[in-house]
């Protein structure tokens, strides 16, 4: 049997590239400083994300802003986040693909309409975890309150459909999906502390349950909740299989979604570069 050689073809297919933003692409002044990222000087960053008054929030870099222009241009680029449909808003960047947002909980397609196969799914997921979420919510909640505390708690919901008409004459119901909590004084320490306590504190939380921590964020998320879930889905029922597929993401919960993909890496900073780093050093 013989092979033939490449040969240079003039019909482009696009990759897909499917993206984390926050770390990966775009990043607060903070990080940039700590970071010290290539072409981050003040005038020269350009605003991704703006705050809930409309302030500009995140940006990038000369570099990162040409790399997110090439792949506006050359790849189909597809939008995998922690954010979710109100937050997503805040980010000031044109996309026109499919969305995974919420930690994969909530897949928009390309004309921002919710995936209905999806959000059946979701439903039927998360349904049964709602009154043990709503009991952590209630314990957080009021942890928060407390005068010491320095915990920001916040539950993150959205509305799913079951496809089904109910007793009361709708098929919709917001659902919580996970919860998340910040360090008022961004004390990444007592959120990696909390973390390792939550196993402990909540009976059978391993069971339902994962943590996420990543510098001031902590996330309390259901096993059915994954942003690898959701590309999985998109990848076997909604993306041309023969067509290429790579991706970045910063965090060590992006790396389950990127090894669905041919081809993943990630930025020379975050949590993955780290993670990284330090085994490389170690031996």
């Amino acid at each position: 049997m013989t092979f033939p050689f490449f040969q240079p073809s003039a019909n482009l297919i696009k990759p897909y590239a499917l993206m984390d933003l926050d770390d990966t692409l775009f990043q607060t002044q903070r990080k940039i400083d700590a970071w010290d990222l290539a072409t981050g000087e003040t005038e020269n960053l350009i605003c991704a994300s703006v705050n809930k008054q409309g302030q500009p929030l995140s940006f990038m870099t000369q570099r990162q802003a040409a790399f997110f222009n090439w792949l506006l241009v050359s790849t189909e680029l597809i939008v995998v986040t922690a954010r979710d449909r109100s937050e997503i808003q805040r980010v000031k960047l044109p996309f026109d693909s499919w969305q995974v947002l919420t930690h994969g909980a909530i897949i928009l397609s390309p004309d921002n309409k919710l995936l209905a196969a999806w959000q059946q799914h979701m439903y039927q997921q998360l349904t049964p975890l709602q009154d043990k979420l709503n009991q952590l919510s209630e314990v957080f909640a009021n942890h928060s309150k407390g005068a010491n505390s320095q915990l920001v708690f916040t539950p993150h919901s959205d509305t799913f459909d079951s496809g089904k008409i109910s007793y009361n004459g709708t098929n919709k119901r917001k659902l919580t999906i996970y919860l998340a909590i910040k360090h008022a004084q961004k004390d990444h320490q007592v959120l990696v502390d909390l973390a390792d306590k939550l196993p402990l504190l909540i009976r059978d939380f391993d069971q339902h349950f994962y943590v996420h921590v990543n510098a001031n964020n902590l996330a309390i998320l259901p096993h059915v909740i994954h942003k690898r879930h959701a590309v999985q889905f998109l990848l076997e029922h909604h993306l041309d299989s023969q067509r290429p597929s790579f991706g970045f993401g910063d965090s060590l919960a992006d790396l389950p979604f990127l090894q669905l993909l041919d081809w993943y890496g990630m930025p020379n900073h975050g949590q993955l570069h780290s993670e990284l780093q330090s085994a490389s050093t170690s031996q």
